[in-house]
């Protein structure tokens, strides 16, 4: 499709303009057309995330978290890892002031 185009001032004659998106109202760009598989297979192939495309990171920030194993083994009962919310009497009672609103303990 050729149209001409106004630039400013002057007239820039016999530029090809290609449409892009379609116009969901004419009838002619909603005819049925035979399915692409190559593109469709880009278009799976892009919506897939980075470990499923690529065997290795492509980028130094896909380095981090690439690999879903842990370093260290996750034990829940060493205390060097895992920093569990304690409860004593002087805690609690800390708790109960604030959860009133005494300001005067603060």
């Amino acid at each position: 499709m050729k149209r001409r185009v106004r630039s400013g001032t002057h007239l820039m004659c016999s530029l090809e303009v290609h449409t892009i998106t379609r116009k969901p109202m004419s009838w002619h760009d909603n005819l049925e057309e035979p399915a692409d598989a190559r593109f469709l297979n880009l278009i799976h192939h892009t919506a897939q995330g980075p470990r499923k495309k690529y065997p290795e990171t492509q980028t130094e920030n896909q380095e981090v978290g690439w690999d879903l194993e842990p370093l260290v083994n996750p034990e829940r009962h060493d205390r060097r890892l895992n920093h569990f919310r304690v409860c004593s009497d002087i805690t609690l009672y800390k708790a109960k002031t604030w959860g009133l609103g005494d300001d005067r303990h603060k």
